[in-house]
């Protein structure tokens, strides 16, 4: 269900104090500053699945994530801003992003940033688990704070589809929910990696390291159920050794061992969504995916999307009401 804040009926002598207060809720602890003190705006937030979409159109103002801040309230997200209208200008990591619309930057909630716009303006935002992106992206810090435009390439997608996701989001099917998360992450990272020089130069992969990695990926994917897969048993299955298979994944955002984990915790979150599986216990679908270790499957589960199974679950039963 989706959440509104609203200072339309907010006396203006307290719109800044409720305004700070609402971008906390709806994002991570913030700061928020404004020409003569005073802001006028609203914010939506939508959930879907392990992400969160947010609408904020709101007068002229600074928003600061700030060393004690972070310190007070520790939260592992990466946010995607998307402008829709006016300006804005994203600051981290000694990099300045200046946003006109369709334009989309990224920006990690683990470290201080500053958000600047100097005039009215709309923006979507995207909220999305840091474990679960970092496994996508290389040298993910390198690349906060980098603009990517939205004319053309995956910047032109990413927007197409924010709007279409804004529209449809109250009506879409839980079945679906998770799927749609996991596109709109691919495309974030699509977008991202477009970037001119925005990740370190390393050596093209040789196509038989590629095929090699295609293979495993196969081989895991008809035995993702299996507690028993192990990167031992996938050697010995494909006739090689451990250390090739190592050596195949050396160059991948996270290690063959993490991308089996993120495989399985994928497929229970999928589930979790499907209203015919709503009847199965978290347990048993966590089972069901190789998982053998309850407290190891919570804690993994919410290392990834930043929200417990339960969360997930009665998130996408709410969709559905």
């Amino acid at each position: 269900m989706a959440r509104l804040h609203t200072t339309d009926e907010v006396d203006a002598r307290e719109r800044l104090a409720y305004w700070n207060a609402a971008v906390s809720d709806a994002y991570v602890e913030l700061s928020c500053h404004a020409p003569e003190g005073d802001v006028v705006g609203d914010i939506r937030v939508d959930s879907l699945a392990t992400l969160e979409l947010s609408r904020v159109t709101a007068t002229a103002q600074s928003v600061q994530r700030t060393p004690s801040l972070i310190a007070r309230a520790a939260a592992d997200y990466f946010l995607v801003s998307i402008q829709t209208s006016g300006t804005g200008r994203i600051v981290q990591d000694d990099r300045t992003a200046d946003l006109r619309p369709g334009d989309f930057a990224l920006y990690d909630s683990t470290r201080p940033y500053e958000l600047t716009f100097d005039g009215p303006f709309q923006q979507y935002v995207l909220m999305l688990p840091g474990p679960s992106l970092r496994s996508q992206l290389r040298d993910a810090r390198d690349l906060t704070a980098r603009g990517v435009r939205g004319s053309r390439g995956a910047g032109h997608l990413m927007i197409e589809m924010i709007r279409t996701l804004a529209t449809d989001i109250a009506v879409l099917e839980p079945a679906a929910a998770a799927a749609v998360a996991q596109s709109v992450e691919h495309i974030v990272v699509a977008g991202l990696s477009s970037l001119s020089g925005s990740v370190r130069s390393r050596s093209v992969p040789e196509p038989m390291l590629q095929a090699r990695r295609e293979q495993v990926r196969a081989h895991v994917r008809t035995r993702l159920r299996d507690p028993g897969l192990t990167v031992g048993a996938i050697a010995a299955a494909l006739h090689t050794s451990v250390s090739t298979l190592h050596r195949a994944f050396a160059g991948e955002p996270c290690s063959l061992a993490e991308w089996i984990w993120g495989q399985r915790l994928d497929a229970v979150r999928a589930d979790l969504c499907a209203p015919a599986l709503a009847h199965r216990t978290i347990g048993d679908l966590a089972f069901s995916w190789g998982f053998v270790d309850a407290s190891h499957f919570s804690r993994a589960f919410r290392a990834r999307f930043g929200r417990t199974a339960r969360e997930v679950r009665q998130t996408a039963g709410s969709t559905t009401n």
